[in-house]
């Protein structure tokens, strides 16, 4: 319910269930470990703009797609994913 209703709401089909011929975007985890880490400032912005960033832990994979894209932290350098936009967004 936590993912079908939204995607139904804004019209994404083929999302928020996990079944068969469906996208299958997932993230997996550790309830125990989750938990933020320290921010830090980082220059990559245009112009070398600093921002924060802030990361966390407990966090095993990002699944997009089907495809593993983050593991541990680190990101597998997949880049299956696309700009998602239901029926009501804004051309």
């Amino acid at each position: 319910m936590l993912t079908l209703e939204p995607a139904t709401a804004w019209g994404l089909h083929d999302r928020g269930l996990l079944r068969e011929g469906l996208a299958a975007d997932v993230v997996v985890f550790d309830p125990d470990r989750v938990a933020a880490l320290m921010p830090e400032v980082v220059n990559d912005l245009p112009a070398g703009a600093r921002r924060l960033r802030q990361k966390s832990t407990g966090f095993r994979a990002s699944v997009v797609n089907g495809a593993v894209v983050l593991r541990d932290g680190e990101h597998t350098g997949a880049f299956p994913g696309r700009l998602l936009r239901g029926p009501l967004a804004r051309r």
